[in-house]
């Protein structure tokens, strides 16, 4: 009984090693694969610019109000249009109406409701240009409006950039010769030889403004408020190696 359990034991054991070593070759004929990750990144200038400015009036009556808006409006379209701008970069949104109240109190200073007091227009204005010196020029000096008895504020540029198609596609090329210059690296200190590309997954597409150090987004940055930019894209890479 002993001698019968000693050979089966022996046999389970051969087959094991048989079994083991046919799955170490069998690895061992398949390619490897090199995984990498390829960035692309270039710094640029935006091309265009957006500024939007706000300006308001009030009165007790809807047709004075609209007077004054009005007034206001044909003063900040000169002012723009003395100072360079084109005038089909200048556009006017409608107006806005609102209705104002003020609070209403008795005699002993309790709040007793409110009631109606005049009319508030709003108007934006809108400038879209390619002059990015000029605009940002006027958007800090726009205030000088405020001696003519115009009510405006203005908001901060936003810049883009008229060609991102042509520049995503630079960014993929940069970052998938960068990622097969990486898996070359890798094979070659492997003694290895890269066989071909097995696949490739593009990574977000980000633009941050240069040296702000703003943080990257799973769903990707795209900034507007600064002028010089640096755009980068990754492409992720599988290889088969020899």
């Amino acid at each position: 009984m002993k001698n019968t359990v000693a050979i089966i034991f022996s046999v389970a054991i051969l087959g094991a090693s048989i079994f083991l070593a046919q799955a170490y070759k069998s690895r061992g004929d398949q390619n490897g694969i090199v995984s990498v990750t390829g960035l692309g990144e270039v710094d640029f200038e935006s091309d265009e610019v957006l500024w939007t400015g706000r300006f308001e009036a009030s009165s007790a009556s809807l047709s004075e109000a609209f007077s004054k808006i009005k007034s206001q409006r044909s003063k900040v379209e000169s002012y723009l249009l003395e100072r360079g701008l084109k005038k089909e970069d200048i556009k006017f949104e409608q107006v806005s109406t609102y209705e104002r109240e003020k609070s209403v109190y008795n005699n002993e200073g309790k709040y007793i409701g409110s009631e109606f007091s005049g009319y508030e227009l709003k108007q934006r204005v809108v400038v879209n240009s390619t002059n990015l010196d000029l605009v940002e020029i006027i958007s800090r000096e726009i205030s000088e409006l405020l001696n003519e008895g115009v009510q405006i504020t203005s908001d901060n540029p936003d810049y883009y950039y008229s060609k991102l198609d042509e520049l995503k596609l630079d960014l993929i090329e940069k970052a998938s010769e960068n990622g097969r210059i990486r898996a070359e690296q890798i094979a070659e200190n492997s003694n290895s030889s890269l066989a071909g590309l097995k696949s490739a997954r593009l990574g977000v597409f980000q633009i941050l403004g240069k040296n702000s150090g703003e943080s990257y987004s799973w769903s990707g940055t795209f900034n507007t408020s600064s002028r010089l930019k640096t755009a980068s894209i990754t492409v992720k890479m599988d290889f088969d190696v020899d």
